[in-house]
């Protein structure tokens, strides 16, 4: 059981005072658990106004009451001198906050947190996680161990990094952090060892060898730094024009740009014909997509066109039945209003029709999609694609993958 959310502190005030010379001593944290004044609640109840609903939405799960705050002092920008958190304290919130907050919350009971944090946009790390996560799904399907990721993305000043990792402390959370700047992923790497914090620094490793291998050093820019130029590339607006082909070719339409396209799918309604295609298109493929229905002619074009660039999807009929159930009650269908879409004998029938279709054309490669994720066909489209182009040795052209 995996819950995902996204937050970007890109809007947190700046730091306004530089940090402090030399380390200072650290309270004894049994002794950090009091009161600040009045003027230190508001500056850090203005500091992160993201974190304080979710540290209000959780005191509200777990019964405090809102009249009855706890309280901490507010955070010191050198991390030699923040006081460590104290388990189960949370951030000051105040009784004007909005009670939206709680929806934004997704804790299960027992569930782990990870926090990622990025001075961009969180891709690599975000991927990284779910790619890493996608080989305990016997422990996640079964809920045997929940876990909540968070996203904390344009983080690029030390005091929002202190709040994130002081409140991945109390959760008794761990941080996956991409931070391009040393000083920033220094910061982290000594506020986690000094709260305990378990972490992952995934761009220093990887920066660090390149780096010795290209005999450079990194610029230390994250993305979207000032001074860090992306130039528009013929590769971007390839992309971009595939896009807007691959959108205009969505389910069959405009039949006669088929030859303008690099791949065709063809398949019944629900192989996921369209996430397929505009995936591959952010690659910068043109893509089109034709859909296969009993009692209606395929276009011409599409046997007039290069048949290697035609792909045929394929799909196991209970699970195509489920979506397909799935798909008419969002659209509303009643037992009354529901038509054979999707009832099992139908959808068999299609099948067995599209099959047909397959094997009178053999050049078509039969890709089976049942409980392939996007990712997974598009990687077997496109190593066909590039072995035909390449014209590479392929194995047996009628095999399904």
């Amino acid at each position: 059981m995996i819950s995902s959310s996204t937050i970007s502190l890109s809007n947190f005030p700046p730091k306004s005072t530089p940090p402090t010379a030399g380390p200072t001593p650290v309270p004894d944290p049994k002794q950090t658990n009091h009161r600040t004044p009045e003027s230190d609640r508001r500056k850090l109840n203005k500091g992160s106004s993201q974190l304080l609903r979710w540290s209000r939405a959780r005191a509200i799960r777990s019964g405090v009451k809102l009249d009855r705050p706890v309280v901490q002092r507010p955070p010191v920008l050198n991390t030699e001198a923040v006081d460590p958190p104290v388990a189960g304290e949370s951030l000051y919130y105040s009784s004007e906050e909005e009670d939206g907050c709680v929806a934004e919350m997704e804790d299960a009971s027992g569930a782990k947190h990870i926090y990622m944090v990025s001075d961009g946009t969180g891709w690599t790390a975000e991927h990284s996680v779910n790619a890493a996560l996608g080989q305990f799904e016997h422990c996640l399907v079964d809920h045997g161990c929940p876990v909540n990721t968070h996203l904390f993305s344009g983080i690029d000043d030390v005091e929002q990094l202190m709040e994130i990792i002081k409140q991945a402390a109390r959760e008794n959370a761990m941080l996956i952090y991409t931070l391009a700047d040393e000083n920033m992923a220094a910061s982290a790497r000594h506020a986690c060892k000094r709260w305990s914090v378990p972490s992952t620094d995934l761009l220093s490793p990887i920066t660090e060898a390149i780096a010795l291998h290209l005999g450079v050093s990194p610029s230390g820019l994250p993305r979207g730094a000032p001074g860090r130029k992306f130039p528009l590339t013929e590769d971007y607006f390839k992309r971009i024009d595939a896009i807007d082909f691959t959108i205009k070719q969505d389910d069959g339409a405009l039949p006669q740009n088929l030859h303008k396209a690099d791949i065709v799918l063809a398949g019944v309604s629900r192989t996921g014909k369209t996430p397929l295609s505009i995936y591959l298109a952010q690659k910068g493929f043109k893509v089109a997509n034709v859909p296969i229905v009993m009692g209606v002619a395929l276009p011409k074009t599409l046997f007039k066109i290069d048949q290697e660039k035609i792909f045929a999807l394929t799909i196991n009929p209970v699970v195509l039945q489920t979506i397909r159930r799935a798909r008419a009650k969002t659209l509303g269908f009643t037992e009354q209003t529901r038509t054979n879409y999707a009832e099992m004998d139908h959808v068999r029938e299609e099948l067995d029709f599209a099959c047909k279709i397959f094997a009178q054309n053999p050049t078509w490669p039969v890709i089976e999609v049942t409980g392939k994720a996007i990712e997974e066909t598009a990687v077997t489209v496109l190593r066909h694609y590039q072995d035909r182009k390449n014209r590479c040795s392929m194995p047996r052209i009628s095999k399904r993958y």
